[in-house]
């Protein structure tokens, strides 16, 4: 059975997400998306409100399943006995950072192997970061994120 782990904060899921989870469902028997418990970092999204988010856009996959972990992605991978990290490319712009992530998880687990999918054109200038921004400004996100999480996102911001 080929497990691959997509790591990552996804506050929130987006659309580019998604396509990288229904694209890599075609390739891998089982994908675990595992979203990344960052203390440093002030998420909109609880670890709970994100998996579940991602839950309810993931429903119609029944292979993919959604956790969270802490600490090192190489020591999450052998807990789950995978060996793939499923990582998304939107840009040129993104490679660099992501050939370093891999090169230091392929140092620290020798077997981990990194799988990269380019996003599809029209959801490759899609961030969460960027969404959360349009987001609070009151602005219409439903072409950037499945509907759930945008009433989520006006729920946080007080615009429901």
């Amino acid at each position: 059975m080929k497990v691959a782990v997509y790591p990552g904060s996804f506050d929130p899921i987006t659309y580019g997400h998604l396509d990288i989870i229904e694209r890599g469902a075609k390739v891998f028997d089982k994908i675990i998306v595992a979203v990344l418990v960052n203390s440093s970092k002030k998420p909109l999204f609880s670890v709970e409100e994100r998996k579940a988010l991602i839950s309810q856009a993931t429903a119609h996959l029944p292979m993919v399943e959604v956790d969270s972990f802490d600490g090192l992605l190489v020591d999450y991978l052998h807990k789950r006995q995978a060996n793939v990290i499923l990582r998304g490319l939107r840009a040129i712009s993104d490679f660099e950072y992501e050939l370093q992530l891999a090169s230091t998880n392929r140092q620290l687990r020798p077997e981990a192997e990194t799988f990269f999918l380019m996003t599809s054109n029209q959801h490759s200038f899609i961030s969460s970061g960027m969404v959360k921004e349009v987001a609070k400004h009151g602005a219409d996100v439903k072409e950037l994120v499945p509907s759930h999480v945008a009433m989520a996102l006006a729920k946080k911001f007080g615009r429901e």
